[in-house]
């Protein structure tokens, strides 16, 4: 396996890297922005009746007494929702290895602000919720939807220093960590054992392909992480965390390194042209073909499985799977008496969580982290900027809504009354946000010229 000695890349091609992340986050969250108004819009016109016996239709799938049938709403967010965060998963890992989150100083703010905007609005729900039916909700504005935050981010353009971009994304990141922490431990009301083992078991064999055998094909990884993602589900953990495990198995080093695959494309690329004939195209050209073949293997054998993966998956998360969710999740009646529901102890926990909890549990803990001499706020980003970014990550909308599906799986209008208020709340706190980035906060491009 080879090791990578490449030269440091310039900085301008690794902020090329996440800008292109950006934009595609940005473009994925006005997706979900498009798909929860058509959400809204449905369940509240005429047709409301065929919106929600859309999400009930029964299918089932299965081999001999292994086998589900569940409803349409069910399979997207037990299944789909798994492959969300399968990609989650993977950038956790990338993170973790070669990301933001690879080094003490650049991780000691993102992993303080997340677990200050995490832990405080926490706080502030149960605050209003001690001692009522509702209390088990507290995990639900804990959540930041990273594609809304970094939509509605995208929306001021080169206003926002790349650098507050950078941390809202790590951020959300060991915010995702710490929702996926939630819903393995706390939302997790009972056991099968014995499919509990068979996805252990396989999870361990997947890790064997990787760290023992060396195999680099996505393949089998697909296959088994079916496996993983079926006995998770019937084990009564969700089967999410099947997503995230398996994510943690795929491979993440290369065959190849640097210098190797520098030496294979010259000497290809000379082949190539040696083999050139004039009037003949690649087509009929076999020489050519097999140079290309073998780009086509040196690229493979330079890239990890990891990175190609997430590049695969990335764009059906963002257009596709999250958009799905939204249409299917963000449909809720906005009765007559929807404003005096509003004030009820779930939704009031929520939304000032959401709002007031995020500012302050984010900005508090950059502030103090700060103020310790731990660590400098990211470039060309003032207090001000954090504070924006606060208020964005407050914007907590699909994962928000994922854990009060889990929190309230029985209580059907608590459910209701939590979406209604994380919808209100991440209008406001996307406002919020977009409001201070912009009339606040100082021009990143102004500082620039």
């Amino acid at each position: 396996m080879g090791t990578q000695n490449c030269k440091q890349l310039p900085l301008h091609y690794l902020l090329n890297s996440f800008n292109s992340f950006f934009k595609m986050e940005a473009a994925g969250g006005i997706a979900l922005m498009v798909c929860t108004v058509a959400a809204l819009v449905w369940a509240n016109s005429p047709w409301a009746a065929s919106y929600h016996s859309l999400w009930q239709t029964k299918l089932t799938v299965g081999i001999g007494d292994w086998i589900l049938s569940k409803p349409a709403l069910l399979w997207i967010n037990d299944g789909l929702m798994a492959i969300f965060f399968f990609v989650v998963g993977l950038e956790i890992k990338r993170e973790i290895l070669v990301g933001g989150l690879s080094s003490p100083s650049q991780t000691i703010m993102p992993v303080a602000a997340a677990v200050g905007g995490m832990t405080i609005p926490a706080i502030c729900f149960f605050a209003f919720n001690a001692g009522t039916d509702s209390v088990g909700g507290w995990g639900i504005p804990m959540a930041t939807d990273i594609a809304f935050a970094l939509g509605i981010m995208s929306l001021l353009g080169s206003r926002v220093p790349v650098g507050l971009k950078i941390f809202l994304t790590a951020v959300a990141i060991v915010d995702d960590i710490g929702a996926i922490l939630v819903i393995a431990i706390f939302y997790t009301t009972s056991l099968d054992l014995p499919a509990l083992g068979i996805g252990v078991f396989v999870l361990g064999l997947m890790a064997l392909l990787n760290f023992r055998w060396g195999i680099r094909h996505s393949i089998p990884y697909l296959v088994l992480g079916v496996i993983v993602w079926f006995a998770f589900l019937k084990s009564g953990i969700h089967a999410t965390i099947a997503g995230v495990l398996a994510a943690m198995t795929i491979p993440a080093s290369t065959r190849m390194d640097c210098t190797g695959f520098v030496e294979k494309l010259r000497g290809a690329a000379e082949t190539f042209e040696l083999a050139i004939t004039p009037g003949k195209s690649v087509l009929t050209n076999k020489a050519q073909q097999i140079v290309l073949h073998s780009i086509e293997h040196a690229y493979d054998d330079a890239t990890t499985p990891l990175q190609n993966i997430e590049h695969a998956l990335h764009p059906w998360v963002a257009f596709c799977i999250m958009p799905i969710f939204a249409l299917a999740n963000a449909g809720v009646a906005l009765e007559a008496d929807v404003f005096q529901e509003l004030v009820t102890p779930v939704a009031v926990g929520i939304f000032v969580g959401l709002v007031i909890g995020k500012q302050i549990g984010v900005t508090g803990a950059c502030w103090l982290v700060n103020k310790l001499g731990l660590a400098s706020f990211p470039d060309k980003t003032t207090m001000m900027h954090l504070w924006g970014a606060s208020c964005l990550s407050g914007v907590g909308f699909t994962m928000s809504i994922f854990i009060a599906n889990l929190a309230f799986e029985d209580a059907a209008r608590l459910v209701e009354l939590s979406k209604i208020a994380i919808l209100f709340a991440s209008l406001v706190a996307g406002i919020s946000g977009y409001v201070v980035l912009k009339y606040f906060a100082p021009d990143a491009s102004e500082a620039d010229s």
